[in-house]
């Protein structure tokens, strides 16, 4: 659940990507597909190529991240899981990407034992929420400040452990593949390539240069063809978020921009005995809260826009910066947090996306008239989530 407080390209495109144009004439091989990052966005691709294609198909999927399942921004995500907006507007499609989202989160806590801490709340969300004066906030937090005597509440809202989440849904993928190949109809593959794709055509194969001379006197070479290492991919589906744009193919041709932000972790010292109430609520406000037990939260996050790091490492000076700038903003709402100690920060770089009369909208669809026609296969882009990833990443 979360307590808001008051004062606080779109998706361009949706063909399937399992189109009969790449369905058609490849029964003599596997239908390959390559798809770049394993955050929320590449593993919600991943799972359904894998679950809405044909049975009797002989599927195989790359899932190419150098950082391994995670290991981006997505992971780094402070897991505040609501189809509403700041203004407490109900997002563009916030309803449906709700349902798929809590679909996705459902098969994920399936495959994982029910010793794996998923999310603090589920249920079914009714798309509304409740506004609460002062006194029946201070009964959810004791103490919590509020400046103008209203907050608006929302039981159902979902903390989830962004990077459990992820892990599991690699396992459902995984497990999906087994149950498949095990039906006697189509194989499928899932393979997790734990290295870096620099260049997109590093995807379509090698070159194979043809020369003419003597052997001593060779003129100059040309590209003849390609040849693919593992077999050309019949799809590439590209989810690198901000890591799209240093893509030398697409490098300054998306309309996306770029923001590093830090989450802080603090944790209540043991000699301190006020601890944060059970199954109180996350906190939304200039600063969010993200609450993960009695004396352990999330607090986040800064803005730092045009930044190209997306390193999520954080250094000593960057996180006594954004200590300085979140926690007054926190402690304006809940005065307790000037208890807590830091015990660590981590951040990510956003790919966000363009504004709207709609919002900000994630971005999809092919990409290939932007990379030119000399290319094999079919690109695809499914990006620009922004601080929504998570809502977002189900709805295809």
């Amino acid at each position: 659940m979360v307590l808001f407080d008051s004062s606080i390209s779109p998706l361009t495109h949706s063909a399937k990507l399992s189109s009969p144009l790449l369905l058609s004439s490849l029964s003599h091989r596997p239908l390959r597909y390559a798809v770049l990052g394993a955050g929320f966005a590449g593993l919600s691709v991943a799972w359904h190529l894998l679950k809405e294609s044909p049975k009797d198909l002989n599927l195989h999927i790359d899932l190419y991240d150098e950082m391994g399942i995670g290991g981006g921004a997505s992971g780094v995500s402070g897991g505040l899981l609501h189809p509403y907006s700041p203004k407490v507007k109900l997002l563009w499609r916030g309803a449906e990407c709700w349902k798929e989202c809590m679909k996705l989160l459902s098969i994920a806590e399936q495959a994982v034992s029910s010793e794996e801490d998923l999310v603090s709340l589920s249920g079914e969300f009714g798309q509304d929420f409740e506004i609460i004066d002062k006194n029946a906030a201070e009964k959810l937090v004791p103490n919590i400040h509020m400046p103008f005597n209203l907050a608006f509440y929302m039981p159902e809202a979902i903390n989830v452990n962004s990077k459990y989440y992820l892990n599991a849904l690699f396992l459902a993928c995984q497990n999906i593949v087994k149950e498949l190949s095990a039906s006697g109809f189509g194989k499928k593959n899932l393979c997790l390539q734990k290295k870096s794709v620099y260049e997109l055509r590093e995807l379509e194969g090698k070159q194979c240069f043809l020369r003419h001379g003597d052997g001593k006197n060779v003129e100059n070479k040309f590209v003849l063809w390609w040849t693919p290492e593992n077999g050309e991919y019949d799809a590439v589906i590209i989810c690198l978020g901000a890591k799209a744009d240093l893509l030398p193919e697409l490098a300054g041709k998306l309309p996306l921009r770029t923001c590093r932000g830090v989450i802080l972790h603090l944790q209540l010292p043991d000699n301190i005995g006020e601890d944060y109430p059970d199954h109180g609520p996350s906190i939304l406000s200039d600063a969010w809260l993200a609450i993960k037990g009695n004396r352990n939260l999330y607090l986040g996050s800064t803005w730092e826009w045009k930044s190209r790091n997306s390193s999520s490492n954080v250094s000593t000076d960057e996180a006594s910066d954004a200590l300085q700038e979140l926690l007054p903003k926190a402690s304006a709402i809940y005065p307790g947090i000037t208890s807590w100690s830091f015990a660590g920060a981590r951040a990510g770089l956003r790919a966000m996306p363009p504004l709207t009369p709609h919002g900000s909208l994630p971005l999809l669809g092919c990409v290939n008239n932007i990379l030119g026609n000399d290319l094999i296969c079919k690109y695809w882009l499914l990006g620009g989530l922004g601080s929504r990833g998570l809502l977002y990443h189900g709805w295809l």
